[in-house]
């Protein structure tokens, strides 16, 4: 029996859901991250957290679908499981490292803004 087909829509279900409810604890939480980065513009960050949430689900999403192209054929159920914990922790891996390169951006873009502000002091 090949139990391809289940395993596509059983990892394609929970990808999603973890793509889903990461991408709102994102959008919601980063928000006052990216308000400071804009100097407190309400409707710029807005924009910015929106095209930012966007492009996460086009990403995220579009590599759950492409993944499925190189899975191997699934004979018994044990395999089953196993290529779909291998696949969700390799998405689990790349949400929190792409998660973790945008902070340190944002930690590097909030310094940068800082010894601008600081040097412009400075000097008057």
């Amino acid at each position: 029996m090949n139990y391809n087909v289940a395993a596509y829509i059983i990892y394609l279900m929970l990808t999603i859901f973890i793509i889903v409810f990461v991408g709102k604890r994102f959008h919601q939480n980063g928000r006052v991250f990216i308000l400071d980065l804009m100097k407190g513009d309400a409707a710029t960050t807005d924009h910015l957290n929106n095209i930012l949430l966007v492009a996460y689900y086009l990403f995220n999403i579009g590599y759950a679908f492409v993944k499925l192209q190189y899975w191997q054929k699934m004979l018994d159920l044990s395999t089953l499981v196993s290529s779909i914990a291998g696949n969700l922790s390799l998405l689990v891996f790349i949400l929190a490292i792409t998660h973790y390169l945008n902070m340190t951006l944002i930690w590097f873009l909030s310094k940068s803004k800082q010894n601008h502000i600081s040097h412009k002091s400075f000097q008057s």
